[in-house]
């Protein structure tokens, strides 16, 4: 516990700063994460980054966190570019005669979208307000720690003990209570620019898919065999390990907040 805390204050204090700054600063701090992300993907299912597929998926990763904009600029859009990298998948697996597989190509397009989404629009919700971001981390951050506390108090029946055995279903209502705390301390002391009803279903949904975020991260570790996404982050991990929430948490944040 005392390794977690210590990790855990070094990283606040490092994303932080960055965070407030934003611009430039935190999107560069956002392509590092989801590189390391994708890395980290690909050493869990025993895949080379720096084979001919793990450079096309980095280059797809990063272009897929670019903003809109500079992909239109070029005379392209990003569903192109993915069916660009389709076709040079599938060319590859034949001129290699399948030494890479169909089933790593999908999982290497899989882990592209799944790492790309998530780091694409923390940039997005950062651009729209530091606020907004915090609003979205705090959610996260409060229904893990009301999931892990009200699960150790009240939680007798388990959420999914085939995915993770610690989960209850104490817990998981727990978890969104305090992000519904969250979301008022946000109503009353903030300038957040969204109803006070839509704040708090849009919060009630957050806390819901940042748990079943949490439990799709723990699904993808068991199925590859590993206990955690890296080793990064000293008590803590990998990045996605960390950020297993964010990823369904901000772009569904960014959907929702738009309707």
């Amino acid at each position: 516990m005392k390794q977690r805390i210590i990790t855990a204050s070094i990283l606040i204090a490092i994303f932080l700063p960055i965070a407030i700054w934003g611009g430039i600063p935190f999107s560069v701090l956002a392509f590092i994460m989801a590189t390391i992300g994708l890395y980290e993907f690909f050493q869990m299912r025993k895949l080379s980054i720096f084979s001919f597929h793990g450079i096309v998926a980095l280059l797809l990763l990063w272009t897929l966190l670019l903003p809109e904009s500079v992909i239109v600029d070029i005379g392209m859009t990003k569903m192109k570019l993915v069916f660009v990298a389709v076709l040079l998948f599938l060319s590859y697996t034949v001129i290699v005669k399948n030494h890479i597989s169909f089933e790593q190509v999908g999982v290497t397009l899989f882990s592209v979208l799944y790492v790309g989404m998530g780091f694409y629009y923390m940039i997005q919700t950062r651009d729209a307000g530091i606020v907004y971001l915090f609003y979205a981390l705090f959610v996260v951050w409060m229904t893990d720690s009301g999931a892990y506390f009200v699960g150790r108090k009240l939680g007798k029946r388990k959420l999914w003990p085939d995915i993770s055995p610690n989960k209850t279903i104490g817990g998981f209502i727990g978890g969104i209570i305090s992000a519904l705390v969250v979301a008022g301390v946000f109503a009353v002391f903030t300038n957040i620019q969204i109803p006070v009803m839509k704040l708090f279903i849009i919060t009630i949904l957050l806390s819901i898919f940042g748990q079943l975020g949490d439990l799709a991260e723990s699904a993808l570790k068991r199925h590859f065999g590993v206990k955690d996404s890296g080793n990064l982050f000293p008590g803590h991990g990998g990045i996605l390990d960390r950020c297993d929430s964010w990823l369904f948490v901000l772009p569904l944040f960014n959907f929702l907040h738009v309707l």
